[in-house]
């Protein structure tokens, strides 16, 4: 069965020279996230990958001003497209944008897509503590809208002012853990999405896709809650919250492979709107790939995790 991954990094040796180092060198994977080459494409067929969709590692350059942001951001651009034409059908791209100078940001993204082919953009999280919502970034999503590209919401460290109210006072290994991949960075990009809905980019943009992985970031556990206290005569909204939830966003495994949350997460939101991924090389595509294989789901419903929804959503 055909099966295409959403959610898969890949660095360049520029990133991994500037912002890039501390994630991956913390996680140990800087030899398969800077493979672009036949290492990543053998991953792909161990797990029975045939298409990934990459995106730059997180903290991407979204804490780099504008100036930084640019040149490096078109350089990982340049450098994935290349990657993505020497193994056309296997490898695709989000784009990365110098997301702290907007008007350049949303250049970048149409270069990406009408001149290098990429399929959409990534965003790793807040950018210098401000969020999608607020009005500064409105060329991005304006361009986004006008290009149908769909924006991958990938988390990144808390502000550090969040860091220091709510994680700090343990040891610094706890707290950068407790910050970022064991709770606060998952918390913070569902807030980041609670803030776009609550915001009204989803009424002003009906049409446009974002993507989170991680099972959701554990909004579908709290949807129930959001419709209760967040209703449209408070929040002045066209919908409840869950509407945006299950008409504007796409959920991903990204290595939370447990069968209890996906349980969850398509309950609330329905299958149409989940689709496969490994977080790879964060996490294992081999599996990601028997994570799904082994849910208990009709063939139709396989084929739609596995790349229905994925095609959809990119066009494909």
């Amino acid at each position: 069965m055909r099966t295409i991954a959403l959610e898969e990094h890949y660095a360049t040796a520029g990133f991994l020279r500037g912002p890039g180092s501390w994630l991956a060198s913390r996680a140990g994977v800087i030899e398969p996230i800077a493979d672009l080459g036949d290492g990543r494409i053998a991953a792909m067929d161990e797990a029975g990958v045939d298409l990934a969709v990459l995106s730059l590692a997180a903290p991407g350059v979204e804490q780099l001003d504008g100036p930084k942001a640019a040149p490096l951001a078109r350089e990982c651009n340049d450098e994935l497209a290349a990657a993505v034409g020497r193994y056309p059908g296997r490898l695709a791209g989000f784009a990365t944008m110098p997301i702290s100078a907007p008007d350049a940001a949303a250049d970048e993204l149409e270069r990406a897509m009408l001149k290098l082919g990429f399929l959409g953009a990534v965003i790793n999280g807040h950018s210098q503590g401000r969020y999608l919502d607020d009005p500064y970034f409105e060329p991005v999503l304006d361009r986004a809208a006008a290009l149908n590209a769909p924006i991958y919401l990938h988390p990144t460290i808390p502000p550090t002012a969040v860091i220091e109210s709510s994680y700090a006072g343990f040891a610094p290994e706890v707290t950068f853990a407790l910050a970022t991949v064991g709770w606060g960075w998952h918390i913070n990009t569902a807030t980041h999405v609670l803030r776009l809905i609550l915001g009204g980019v989803f009424d002003r943009y009906p049409e446009l896709q974002v993507v989170i992985g991680h099972m959701g970031e554990a909004t579908s556990f709290m949807l129930p809650r959001f419709d209760a206290t967040l209703k449209p005569e408070l929040t002045g909204l066209k919908h409840p919250v869950s509407t945006y939830l299950r008409q504007n966003l796409t959920y991903t495994f990204a290595n939370f492979n447990d069968e209890a949350m996906y349980a969850n997460l398509v309950a609330q939101v329905g299958i149409d709107r989940v689709a496969f991924s490994a977080d790879y090389p964060f996490g294992s595509m081999k599996a990601a790939r028997a994570f799904m294989d082994n849910l208990p789901l009709t063939d139709d419903e396989r084929a739609r995790i596995s790349h229905r929804n994925a095609e959809k959503l990119l066009g494909l």
